[in-house]
């Protein structure tokens, strides 16, 4: 954002990206539980009343599990995924070894020859079309995760041949049974075992496929916390070994309430793939101009390049987001609503705490003038460490000057601790941590981290002991600013926009459990804040 509190288009473009990713990671579970739920009417068509109830039981079932963390269940993964892609392109097969005609959709001809003759079903068939692909989009999220190489093989060795084979052994189904087609998935395989067994696979490939997604917008969330986007919330680390596995659950518990209510609102996934496309069509438009930044901005295309490869892929997302537009009404309104939500917490928090650290640091005084000040009118010493939060490494903290004017003494030690996120996943901390020694026992401590860590203050003060600033841990004592918020300040904030950001103030996650501070050396300082 700029220095004035506004945020940039560029940025509020890619937290409406984000925000869309959010509705996504709702409709995945439900969509895929769903329609896995939906194979048992395809062993007996007695099964159908019971497609809803067994789909809301898996779905509270996954979500009640996540606080568990995935590295148990997450080493049967890769096998059950495997076996699924395998049984998806063996069943393809099959169909086109019996009915090879198929193979003629290899030709682009036909392809244009109907787009031309049928404009009008064309764009409706685009639209279902995308469904072939969503999920692609979710490779990006866990590209952080696994790296480049690992992604590119999994999909171009394993799913996406898998993919085609079965979507032809589909096709090929349907050009021999024409009469048969309302779940042509399930139809390829044969009757008995063989289709419960197919059942089964698609329960357990579905609560994987909607795992990816629900990590993903938790790794999401915590990256928008660090970057100043998202009210702090409780995090709890599932895998001490990996740092990026993680439980929120306030998330959880908002995406599960809302999974359930999309069962039980579409009831199908006929229904819920209208309110599938428009979310992953409108996020790869975004990331598409994204991707166009990036490649100006960063590594300094011609514009003739990045228009014509941009241009190209934009053409591709907007035909498919137009050919999803009419399905607003039947259900695309969801993901767009929850995206509206999404974007409204991040605007207004970020433009809150934007104007608000403006205010607090307009007169700003140097430290050194208030360590000089201390000096030369002998502010009385007393024994022990005080740690001051300073939200920006430069100045004074406010809460320092409030403690100085209230208590008229300070600590023997005092360190001000600021807590910097870095644009890149992590760092190593005992590497890029800057001490500097203000002199009369003053020292600033910056401490450097990445989007995808939340440094823990033990850590810190561990760290700072061994390299010789005096701490003296049995009377340590942390000094933080408690914000209350007043309307009717000149923030330029809407009314309504003032008490959402004095509501997610009021219920955000306190600086001191974030960085995991004892509450036994806490003292908190009240701060009113105008917005």
């Amino acid at each position: 954002g700029k220095s004035s509190g506004r945020i940039s288009w560029f940025i509020l473009m890619v937290l409406g990206g984000a925000a869309l990713l959010y509705g996504d990671g709702i409709i995945t579970p439900a969509i895929s539980v769903l329609g896995a739920a939906e194979g048992l009417k395809s062993i007996n068509p007695d099964f159908a009343p019971y497609v809803v109830p067994s789909s809301c039981i898996v779905l509270l079932i996954l979500f009640v599990m996540q606080r568990h963390g995935t590295h148990r269940i997450g080493t049967i993964f890769g096998p059950v995924m495997i076996l699924w892609f395998l049984t998806l392109g063996v069943l393809g097969t099959w169909q086109i070894c019996l009915n090879p005609k198929v193979l003629l959709a290899l030709n682009p001809l036909f392809g244009f020859q109907y787009l031309f003759s049928n404009p009008h079903h064309a764009t409706l068939i685009l639209g279902s079309v995308v469904l072939a692909i969503t999920g692609a989009e979710a490779l990006y999220a866990d590209m952080g995760h696994f790296g480049r190489p690992a992604i590119a093989r999994g999909w171009f060795l394993v799913a996406f041949p898998a993919l085609v084979l079965n979507y032809f052994g589909q096709g090929a189904f349907a050009l021999a049974h024409p009469e048969d087609v309302h779940n042509p998935f399930y139809a390829i395989a044969p009757e008995g075992p063989a289709r419960f067994f197919l059942v089964g696979l698609a329960f357990a490939a579905s609560v994987i496929a909607s795992q990816a997604l629900i990590s993903g917008v938790y790794s999401l969330t915590r990256q928008a916390i660090q970057l100043g986007y998202f009210p702090r919330t409780h995090i709890t680390h599932t895998n001490e070994n990996i740092e990026g596995q993680i439980y929120m659950p306030f998330i959880n518990w908002a995406m599960a309430a809302g999974s359930i209510f999309l069962v039980l609102e579409f009831k199908s996934t006929a229904n819920l793939a209208a309110a599938y496309g428009i979310a992953v069509t409108g996020t790869m438009a975004i990331t598409t101009l994204a991707f166009y930044y990036v490649i100006r901005e960063k590594w300094n295309y011609p514009l003739w390049k990045a228009l014509l490869l941009c241009g190209f892929f934009m053409l591709v997302d907007l035909a498919f987001f137009f050919s999803n537009i009419h399905k607003i009404q039947e259900g695309g309104w969801f993901p767009l609503l929850i995206g509206a939500i999404l974007l409204s917490i991040m605007y207004v928090w970020k433009a809150g705490r934007n104007y608000i650290a403006q205010k607090l640091y307009a007169n700003e005084l140097e430290m050194n003038v208030v360590v000089q000040d201390i000096r030369d009118s002998n502010v009385y010493r007393v024994p022990g460490t005080a740690i001051f939060m300073a939200g920006r490494p430069t100045g004074v903290p406010v809460v320092l000057l409030h403690h100085l004017k209230s208590n008229l003494c300070i600590h023997k030690s005092v360190i001000l601790i600021s807590i910097v996120t870095q644009p890149v996943p992590k760092l190593d901390m005992e590497e890029e941590i800057e001490i500097m020694d203000l002199g009369e026992g003053f020292y600033r401590v910056i401490v450097p981290h990445g989007y995808m860590e939340t440094p823990q203050a033990g850590d810190i003060v561990y760290l700072l002991g061994k390299r010789g600033v005096p701490i003296d841990t049995r009377r340590l004592t942390y000094y933080f600013n408690r914000e209350v918020v007043f309307y009717g300040g000149q923030s330029g904030l809407w009314r309504w926009q003032k008490s959402l950001y004095g509501f997610m103030s009021r219920n955000a996650r306190p600086v001191r459990d974030h960085y995991g501070i004892p509450p036994n050396q806490i003292v908190e300082m009240g701060l009113p804040v105008q917005l």
